[in-house]
């Protein structure tokens, strides 16, 4: 007998996070945070009132490929050739100084005596720390008017190389514990997604832009339908044939069409009702749904705030300085480096692919997690607090 218990989990995800994303914005806070609240709220963390089963997990992982579809439909072309270089400084050194902060203090609190892999645990701390999820920040800059421009498309463009180079950097660490996984086969892959892009995206380019052309005076639904289809089949080529996360490839598929005025601009408004009418509020509630805090003893929440600290302070100094060095402003300079705190879903992610290797333990879950929620609640309030609130283009309605 089927059961249609899901549809009272979708009312009550809806609900809860519009009510206390109105309730965010009351006092001045990206409606983001009262999502993510009401996923912690709603999960084992508090009310344990929704668990995260594969229904959840498939609708909020289709709305992060939406929102970072958008994010690309919305991204400045012509700015983001401007920020390429700054974007991959920006991504190298952010990965750097948190990797060494991570690794250093997991060194610094565990005793590996009799384990051989003391070190390697310690530098897969490290890579944890490396991760951004751009989600949240794209939807907190979106909120704010300010995801285009110098400093929003660095953002961007350095959280898709943060990707990018987290993966090598996973794979070459896993490659030490798995002789099945061979670090110049995974480059191979990557240079070859970027291949792939370049080939497929000026087929596709010429379509939508002839369909542009074709509809000029009235864009047809099924304009918007091409469009995610070819997103949903850029995110699948990515993760399937390339080992690339599935929200660049949804990412480069609306970098793609960006430069078409016409056809992004229709296609962003038809993506981002359906978006934010059902799959954006799953995902950010589902990332606070799959927090449990209960396993945080006095010694490892200890060890979870001072990793918690490092995370922060890692990305702000080292995308900070990356963007100094690129000759950004020192506000610019602080937006990007708050902009990058956010490790999300990503994250979790490196950290079942190290539980998988035997290189995080259950008890390090823990303190993972708490980095992630806290990462990714403050850095919309922050990008609050740094940026203002003047907006710099258009955000979408958010009542």
């Amino acid at each position: 007998m089927t059961s249609y218990t899901f549809l009272v989990v979708l009312a009550i995800i809806l609900l809860s996070t519009k009510v206390l994303g109105l309730a965010s914005g009351k006092v001045k806070m990206p409606q983001v945070v009262g999502a993510l609240v009401a996923g912690l709220i709603l999960g084992p963390s508090v009310l344990n009132l929704v668990v995260e089963d594969n229904f959840v997990a498939v609708i909020g992982e289709i709305g992060v490929i939406m929102l970072m579809f958008s994010a690309g439909l919305e991204t400045d072309l012509q700015e983001l050739k401007k920020t390429g270089v700054a974007s991959f400084i920006i991504a190298v050194v952010g990965v750097i100084v948190p990797l060494i902060g991570g690794a250093g203090l997991y060194l610094a609190f565990f005793n590996g005596e009799g384990d051989a892999q003391h070190m390697l645990k310690a530098i897969f701390v490290g890579v944890i720390l490396t991760a951004t999820s751009v989600s949240i920040t794209v939807e907190t800059l979106r909120e704010l008017g300010k995801l285009k421009g110098k400093v929003g498309t660095a953002i961007l463009g350095a959280a898709v190389i943060d990707d990018i180079l987290g993966i090598i950097v996973l794979t070459i660490v896993s490659s030490f514990t798995d002789p099945d996984v061979q670090v110049g086969v995974v480059l191979l892959k990557i240079l070859g997604f970027f291949l792939f892009i370049a080939v497929v995206g000026f087929f596709v380019y010429k379509y939508f832009k002839h369909l542009g052309t074709s509809f000029a005076a009235k864009m047809h639904r099924r304009v918007a339908i091409y469009a995610l289809a070819f997103c949903f089949l850029m995110s699948y080529c990515a993760e399937h044939f390339f080992g690339v996360a599935d929200i660049t490839g949804s990412y480069f598929s609306g970098l793609l069409l960006c430069n078409l005025s016409n056809v992004r601009d229709y296609v962003a408004r038809k993506i981002d009702i359906c978006s934010y009418m059902l799959f954006a509020p799953v995902f950010f509630a589902g990332v606070g749904i799959k927090t449990n805090l209960a396993g945080l003893t006095p010694h490892l929440l200890v060890f979870a705030v001072l990793l918690l600290v490092i995370a922060i302070l890692s990305k702000i100094v080292g995308c900070s300085l990356g963007a100094k060095a690129c000759k950004f402003t020192n506000y610019e300079s602080l937006c990007v480096g708050v902009g990058m705190i956010s490790r999300g879903e990503v994250a979790l992610i490196v950290a079942q692919k190290g539980a998988a290797a035997g290189l995080v333990s259950d008890t390090l879950f823990a303190p993972v997690i708490l980095v992630v929620i806290v990462t990714t609640l403050i850095t919309p309030i922050l990008l609050k607090l740094v940026m203002g609130d003047k907006p710099t283009d258009n955000p979408v309605a958010t009542a």
